[in-house]
């Protein structure tokens, strides 16, 4: 993802590298032999410092939903400015974003704001693990879920650790304690019988099963509906919560990914597009569950703090984002992504090489490969595949369009109908331009 002609990023990249481990601080957004800086958004446009404009379909991973500088969310946060960014005190702008939320869904019944989607996780797992007096947690392998010890596991486990069909507990970041991966049972994604045949091994240390309905860094490949019925079913009758992670699949409809899928967690972690663009994250869950928040009778079951937690600016503009995502509104960016998904599949058979689109909504997955997919480990890619993917890539940055590395593609309110096939038809010169392997004659 490199432009030869990105001088001035190259100048902010020596800078960032005096003052920043690798110039870097925020892993994703690394790329050799450097980042591309960006200087100003406006609607699903970026212009990077190098004066490039490009089509941005990363929406700062998926969080963006509005695009770049929307005038409704930034003019509630400009007259929360003038009052104050954040106080020692609650404020009604708290209030106003949770009656929101909890509208939402059924199942929100009391919501709990934190800073970030890795946060929210962290707070679920601790509420389960409070609520149920139990001290593991179940996770989908290969799922991210933020960077807490406990929801990383397995995050990239690859087939010399991953083990068989009960998958292994394998440590993303180097120093993990061996008394967290012992914490941690990993189940197969979308596999029923071996799923529940772990799980009741378990059952009774298990506080919950984390679950991303749909988890991106697992091939944004949706859960089935047999898969998430015995999550349910077993997690009721066995005295555990079922935890789903909405960080990003919360944009598949207006009551989330659990109205999409018809099923009703006991808590939800929120982030990403109920901040519109700033720093947030969420609890959201039944009433009974929520009491390990509660401070009314003394110390709380699961105390939880933070300077900035549900502070004015994110809340003004998660309350300005939110409203601004109608019913009608979601039928529309849903509709833009099937167009989207639906072209891009087209460009791939006409191109007649390997590859597939997953996904749902408003999100979409280039993958470069025709193995069916299921599961983390059928949507791993091989190097050949991840080389392929990065060359399709590469040439689509180069021609003004912005995904993130694993294909993982987001579509905003500030889009239509010629944006999409503006970006369908670049991946299809890319994949003319960049000779990938094309089928085996039959």
């Amino acid at each position: 993802m490199m432009d030869s002609t990105a001088a001035s990023s190259a100048e902010l990249f020596d800078r960032a590298c005096e003052v920043m481990p690798g110039g870097n601080t925020r892993t994703t957004v690394w790329h050799a032999p450097h980042p591309i800086y960006a200087a100003s958004g406006q609607g699903c446009r970026i212009k990077d410092v190098d004066g490039k404009t490009y089509l941005d379909f990363i929406n700062n991973y998926t969080s963006m939903i509005h695009g770049h500088a929307n005038p409704v969310v930034a003019e509630a946060v400009r007259k929360q400015l003038e009052i104050g960014t954040c106080f020692a005190m609650p404020t009604e702008s708290e209030i106003e974003l949770a009656e929101l939320l909890c509208k939402r869904s059924p199942g929100f019944e009391r919501v709990r704001f934190t800073n970030s989607g890795s946060e929210a996780v962290m707070m679920a797992l601790k509420a389960a693990r409070a609520h149920t007096g139990k001290p593991k947690i179940a996770k989908c392998e290969g799922a991210y879920h933020g960077s807490y010890d406990f929801a990383e596991v397995s995050l990239d486990s690859a087939p010399e650790s991953w083990g068989n069909a009960d998958p292994n507990s394998v440590a993303y970041t180097s120093g993990t304690p061996r008394s967290v991966l012992d914490e941690v049972i990993v189940i197969p994604f979308n596999r029923v019988e071996e799923t529940e045949n772990i799980l009741a091994a378990h059952a009774d240390d298990l506080a919950c099963v984390l679950i991303d309905p749909m988890p991106n860094r697992a091939g944004l490949i949706p859960a089935t509906p047999e898969y998430l019925e015995m999550l349910r079913r077993f997690t009721t009758n066995n005295d555990m919560l079922l935890v789903f992670d909405e960080v990003i699949s919360f944009r598949l409809g207006h009551g989330g990914a659990q109205g999409e899928f018809n099923v009703s967690p006991d808590l939800t972690a929120l982030a990403k597009i109920i901040g519109g663009g700033f720093p947030i994250g969420a609890v959201a869950g039944t009433a009974e569950v929520m009491k390990v928040f509660d401070p009314r009778q003394g110390k709380p079951l699961a105390p939880h703090g933070g300077t900035f937690n549900a502070n004015p600016i994110s809340m003004v503009a998660g309350k300005a984002a939110m409203e601004l995502l109608t019913p009608e509104e979601f039928d529309r960016i849903n509709g833009l992504g099937g167009r989207a998904r639906g072209g891009l599949t087209k460009a791939i058979a006409d191109a007649g090489v390997e590859g597939q689109i997953t996904g749902a909504g408003s999100l979409l997955r280039i993958h470069m490969t025709s193995v069916p997919l299921v599961d983390y480990r059928s949507a791993r890619a091989t190097a050949t595949q991840s080389a392929a993917l990065s060359s399709v890539i590469d040439k689509m940055h180069a021609n003004g369009v912005l995904l993130a590395e694993t294909g993982l593609c987001a579509i905003s309110t500030a889009m239509g109908e010629t944006e999409i096939d503006e970006f369908i038809d670049i991946f299809a010169d890319a994949l003319a331009s960049t000779g990938q392997p094309r089928h085996a004659a039959e």
